[in-house]
This record gives C-alpha cells, structure tokens and sequence, in this order.
C-alpha cells in the first residue's frame, strides 16, 4: 500500500478499497519471503501515527506498510 504521510487518510483509502477479508501478502520486514493471508479487520490508525489491519494467522497488527493486496 502506498504510503500517505496521513495516517487518516492512508487508513481511509485502505477501507474504500478492501474489504475485511481481502487477501494479502505479508512481508514481516523487507526482504523477507510474503506470507498470504487475509484481513479480519478494517484498517485502523494505532498510537495515532501508524495505519495498522490485523490479519489471520499473524499475532498482533500489521502496518498497511508490510502489506499488499493479493
């Protein structure tokens, strides 16, 4: 996902265009192997800087950042 310098509107374009359930490829940091998952969550802003979306299978949130639509 492209990143907005707005958390807000990062998490808003994110929820217009992705629906919970969306399929996703996850990298745990860059270079690493994506894992394919699914949101369970609609993207959120957390500690009001970072866009954040939970995913299945992944403990904890994940930054919109380390995540690309499938």
């Amino acid at each position: 996902m492209k990143k907005h310098a707005n958390p807000a509107a990062t998490v808003a374009a994110w929820n217009s265009a992705y629906p919970v359930g969306t399929e996703v490829d996850y990298r745990f940091h860059r270079g690493a192997a994506p894992k394919r998952t699914r949101t369970t969550t609609e993207a959120q802003i957390l500690g009001g800087h970072t866009a954040v979306v939970w995913l299945a299978g992944v403990s904890g949130c994940v930054a919109l950042s380390h995540c690309e639509p499938a």
